[in-house]
């Protein structure tokens, strides 16, 4: 059983750009189904799969290279609000990571979005995690 489910889709993605993995697949749950969405949107990953078994279904990602350096697309994916110390913000609080270059993802009252949506949108909500 894991206790953080977010934290452990985000080490896997961490894991297999290290390994150099072209694929990484990982069990789905709605929430993970949606920030897999914002970082395809953003270009952080090259594509995704929704594969739906009979107990839970899994994410398949096509994790994203640079041709010249081979090295990934992300940067850097760290969790900001885990179970023992959630991180709140209002819609004037958000993070800006790397001064705008990189994303936020925030879990909000209309869904999860990225900070800069959130921003525009004027709601403020739960920060799950950072990306660049």
């Amino acid at each position: 059983m894991v206790t953080d489910p977010i934290s452990d889709f985000l080490t896997r993605v961490r894991n297999a750009q290290s390994a150099g993995h072209k694929v990484v697949e990982i069990p789905a749950s709605k929430i993970k189904k949606e920030i897999t969405k914002i970082l395809f949107e953003q270009g952080y990953i090259l594509n995704y799969k929704f594969e739906e078994n009979a107990v839970q279904g899994a994410i398949k990602i096509a994790l994203k290279y640079d041709k010249q350096t081979n090295k990934p697309a992300i940067k850097s994916i760290q969790r900001a609000s885990r179970p023992g110390l959630r991180q709140y913000k209002g819609a004037g609080e958000l993070p800006r990571v790397l001064n705008g270059l990189g994303i936020a993802i925030v879990s909000t009252s209309r869904g999860v979005m990225t900070d800069k949506k959130a921003r525009q949108e004027n709601v403020g909500g739960e920060v799950i995690c950072y990306v660049y």
